[in-house]
């Protein structure tokens, strides 16, 4: 599948906040949005009168690069949330929440989403007992993500559990860094979501 291959801290930058596309150095003063907050490019300073459509699409790129998924893929899930039960914007939020990579990095089993990604496709992770590879797989409640036994021994799984423990992980997650698991007690609801995003605004842009 197609992917973002370009520096990440310019998709922060152009969104005008941290999506922590670069792990622990977001957190560090090295982070490129730290230093230059502003958008990139030679008029990325400069001041522009943003309209209506802009701010929808640019609420729209900001989810979709956080999660890392294309613009397929995004149009696939709002439709997949409009047929549901509830509110639309809060539905596409739960089940982009609910991907197996997100889960992943929430559970502090990646440093970072696209770290999540490469992990699940390399076969890393089971649920319930079954290796999945598909970052996109969407989980249940009730559902157990592990690592699979045979990547325990992985230095890099060795590094991420090592640091997981202390990480802060959402409520609908319960989370045994030291066995390696994650039980999903219920889908994510709009209060576990701390990414600061205007769901409403996307249910616009698509309702046109």
């Amino acid at each position: 599948m197609a992917r973002y291959t370009g520096a990440v801290c310019k998709l922060c930058r152009r969104e005008g906040q941290k999506l922590f596309l670069k792990g622990d150095r977001c957190y560090t003063d090295k982070c490129a949005f730290v230093k230059r907050s502003f958008a990139p490019g030679q008029h990325g300073q400069g001041r522009k009168k943003v309209s209506e459509y802009g701010l929808q699409l640019r609420e729209k790129q900001k989810v979709k690069r956080y999660y890392g998924v294309l613009e397929s893929q995004f149009a696939n899930y709002f439709e997949m949330a409009n047929a549901q039960k509830g509110i639309t914007g809060e539905n596409l939020l739960t089940i982009l929440e609910s991907r197996l990579d997100n889960v992943v990095y929430k559970a502090g089993f990646a440093f970072s989403h696209a770290e999540a990604r490469q992990l699940v496709r390399h076969g890393h992770f089971t649920v319930n007992g079954s290796r999945v590879n598909i970052p996109s797989y969407l989980v249940k409640e009730g559902d157990v993500i592990a690592i699979a036994n045979k990547s325990k021994s992985s230095e890099k799984i060795k590094t991420v559990l090592e640091s997981a423990g202390g990480k802060v992980v959402p409520a609908w997650l319960d989370v045994d860094a030291e066995a390696g698991t994650v039980k999903i007690l219920n889908l994510a609801k709009r209060e576990d979501i701390d990414l600061p995003v205007n769901e409403t605004l996307i249910v616009e842009l698509y309702s046109k």
